[in-house]
């Protein structure tokens, strides 16, 4: 079946055939150069080190990614199987012998048994290496069914779908944090990883390449110890799995029961912070723009990211002791990109914002409700990481200027997000995880990063005002001037940015709402 799925996948398209085969090509030559390094570690005094937690990094990437992306694999989702014949127990033998198909543990397969070259020495050594190499796959491939079917009544439900917003997330913290920790093992080599691994050797499947090691050093005990434990977690896993499926194929699914909702429960209103919002039309599109962040999968995708990202870089350069203050200005120009595309986040229920558009009036008011609902985030946002990385840095004289600084920059991206969402909107594919529909890839970049540039370009006059007081003498008496200075510019420019966007808003509704409904 696994099989059968993966063939008359590749015959729905000529692009999904080229896309998997191209991933297939990637995939096998970046185990071919891992396994080739992992040779090349064989008798380094820290070889046993690295292969240890890089294997336990294959072992947490198992455990998250049916979390993530659970759309990947059609056979995790054992609700599909429930009306067949088949009894838990049984399947849940077959479906781990279908998972060992695929690319994803071919490369857990090669790492592996790079991993056991690397650290094994001894026929012992190399006879306990096979068990290993077997033992590891299949805890990998356990781990992923067992955390897909404990989970799959959330996955496949609506709101389960957001747990995806977290891979945003955790790819912005994890490619800083392996950014720190290269250049810490740049700085202090090999050994960092020692204590590290002290523990990992000892949690699977990091654990069975442990155990070849422990028979390489002639600890026999410590190996047959560690061997056990991976064989232990095996034997747990395939047994909460079994379970997971007999509650599954025997239990009723209450996620489709509606539920009833007194009528009288119904708040009719607003209710908590939104009632602080202003009334008319303007508190309204704020409030729309508001519960987009917080429901709509895409929109809150793209926020986590941005809140990440902005907080992850200037704090990490901070702690590496290598940032600058300026780097806070990147909590405000995360933020700001939220403006760009301001329509084509409603996608095609843009038409009903449209019926209330009916002159260059309404256009400025709608796009000035989004630019203060992003406001209403950003800045308190972006000050707290803008004092955040001050307070790292102990550098309190220059907090006024970056706070400046942010604010212009800000008002710069608001002015030219509002323009590009109306002479370049694009739609957002509400399905899978593609943020721009086909054939308007290059709308995208044109919107995003040519809007950019012009933000960069805007703020160039309080960039410059801040170089000349930094560099003249006695200039820095005054920077605490562009605090204010920034406000009232940026303040300006978002103004004037409305306004110029707003004619072309009013005058564009038929090709914008086009434009957002393709996708």
């Amino acid at each position: 079946m696994k099989l059968a799925l993966l063939r008359n996948g590749l015959r729905q398209s000529g692009g999904r055939r080229a896309a998997y085969v191209a991933s297939a090509v990637v995939t096998l030559l970046l185990a071919a150069l891992l396994l080739l390094g992992l040779i090349a570690l064989r008798g380094h005094a820290h070889a046993v080190s690295v292969v240890v937690l890089l294997v336990a990094v294959f072992g947490l990437g198992w455990a998250v990614m049916p979390l993530f992306f659970p759309g990947g694999d059609e056979t995790l989702d054992p609700t599909r199987l429930v009306m067949l014949p088949l009894r838990p127990v049984p399947l849940v033998r077959a479906l781990l012998v279908a998972s060992l198909v695929g690319i994803g543990p071919l490369l857990t397969l090669l790492t592996l048994a790079g991993s056991v070259v690397a650290v094994a020495h001894g026929a012992a050594a190399w006879t306990v290496g096979v068990f290993a190499v077997a033992l590891g796959l299949l805890v990998c491939v356990a781990l992923a069914r067992t955390v897909a079917a404990a989970n799959i009544r959330l996955l496949s439900s609506r709101k389960g779908r957001d747990l995806a917003v977290l891979s945003g997330l955790v790819i912005a913290v994890g490619a800083q944090v392996v950014n720190f920790g290269v250049q810490r093992l740049g700085t202090s080599g090999l050994g960092e990883l020692g204590p590290t691994a002290a523990v990992l050797r000892w949690l699977p499947p990091a654990s069975a390449v442990g155990a070849v090691d422990s028979v390489s050093k002639g600890d026999h005990g410590v190996a047959a110890a560690q061997l056990a434990v991976s064989a232990a977690t095996l034997v747990l896993l395939v047994t909460a799995w079994a379970r997971s499926m007999t509650r599954l194929m025997t239990s009723p699914d209450g996620s489709t029961l509606q539920a009833a909702e007194p009528a009288a429960r119904k708040r009719r209103g607003r209710a908590g912070p939104a009632r602080l919002l202003p009334g008319g039309r303007t508190g309204t599109v704020m409030e729309r723009s508001l519960r987009y962040i917080w429901r709509d999968p895409k929109t809150k995708a793209a926020w986590v990211t941005s809140l990440a990202i902005g907080l992850i870089v200037p704090v990490f350069n901070a702690l590496q002791g290598t940032g600058s203050i300026y780097f806070a200005c990147f909590a405000a120009g995360m933020l700001g990109i939220q403006m760009y595309n301001q329509f084509g986040q409603d996608t095609s229920a843009f038409w009903m914002v449209a019926l209330t558009i009916s002159s260059t009036r309404d256009a400025y008011e709608e796009l000035r409700a989004r630019a203060l609902a992003l406001l209403l985030i950003t800045l308190p946002y972006a000050t707290s990481v803008t004092v955040l990385t001050t307070a790292m840095l102990g550098d309190w004289a220059k907090l006024f200027e970056v706070l400046g600084l942010s604010l212009a920059l800000l008002g710069a991206m608001l002015a030219t997000g509002a323009w590009t969402s109306a002479r370049f909107p694009y739609s957002i594919p509400q399905e899978g995880y593609k943020n721009v529909a086909p054939g308007q890839a290059g709308l995208a970049w044109i919107a995003v990063f040519g809007g950019m540039v012009s933000a960069a370009l805007l703020c160039a006059p309080v960039i410059a005002v801040t170089i000349w007081l930094n560099v003249s003498e006695g200039g820095d008496a005054w920077t605490w001037l562009l605090l204010p200075g920034g406000a009232v510019y940026g303040a300006g420019i978002t103004f004037l940015g409305l306004r110029l966007a707003a004619p072309r808003t009013a005058a564009r509704l038929p090709e914008i709402l086009a434009a957002v409904s393709k996708g």
